[in-house]
């Protein structure tokens, strides 16, 4: 099983240390970067260290099947347990099925209330409390101030921390260095990490860091043939 010294040489401990102890439950984080950079392996790889420690996670997916995801997690989970060098293989993969709950929306079905009624499904007839949820594919194009506020509203009813994903394009940042098109709602994001593709690899970067003036800097990279978080 996923032991107390793995857990603690996990690459996600050094990143929950320079935002200062972790997301928090309550709160938003974004993960934001170009098209195919990487911003699913992150999100799974934040999704499986909750479940191989016990935790629940909903990954939501708005623009990929259920069969896609779970092919997504069942390679990255491989490669971890390699690189971890997990001893009952059988126990572990039962431990992030078991708290791992995906969903997806189709086409253009999504909607936040949905989204809570889902939750409330799963907490109040299957028992699954989740500690983490993952929204992936939401379109930050079209996104509002209110639809963020709701999603705020909805993290912390759930008591979960929420990590999402975001599509960045060419162009300026704005005064915090935050790309379009989550810049306009940085304020209600507490942690915001870009991944960019540079010549030795994806490299992390810390944008925002709740409300510290003074970000850290990231020595972690996605490895790409791995697709695992690794401190550089």
């Amino acid at each position: 099983m996923y032991s107390k010294e793995l857990n603690e040489r996990n690459p996600l401990r050094l990143f929950e240390h320079s935002i200062h102890g972790g997301l928090g439950r309550g709160k938003i984080g974004v993960v934001v970067a170009r098209h195919g950079i990487g911003k699913t392996a992150f999100l799974v790889g934040i999704a499986l260290d909750e479940a191989m420690r016990g935790r629940k996670t909903v990954h939501v997916s708005l623009d990929k099947t259920v069969d896609h995801m779970r092919e997504f997690y069942d390679e990255i989970f491989m490669d971890l347990a390699h690189s971890a060098q997990l001893e009952d293989l059988a126990s572990a993969r039962l431990e992030m099925e078991r708290n791992r709950i995906i969903h997806t929306y189709a086409g253009k079905s999504f909607t936040i209330p949905k989204l809570r009624h889902s939750i409330n499904f799963l907490k109040e007839y299957a028992h699954f409390d989740p500690a983490c949820l993952i929204v992936e594919g939401f379109d930050f194009e079209r996104a509002t101030m209110e639809d963020m506020e709701g999603f705020q509203q909805l993290a912390g009813d759930f008591n979960v921390e929420m990590w999402m994903s975001a599509v960045t394009h060419r162009g300026a940042p704005n005064d915090q260095g935050i790309p379009a098109p989550v810049g306009k709602l940085a304020s209600t994001m507490a942690v915001i990490v870009q991944m960019t593709d540079e010549s030795d690899g994806v490299q992390l970067s810390l944008l925002k860091d709740h409300n510290n003036p003074n970000v850290a800097k990231l020595t972690l990279a996605l490895d790409p043939a791995t697709m695992l978080l690794v401190q550089k």
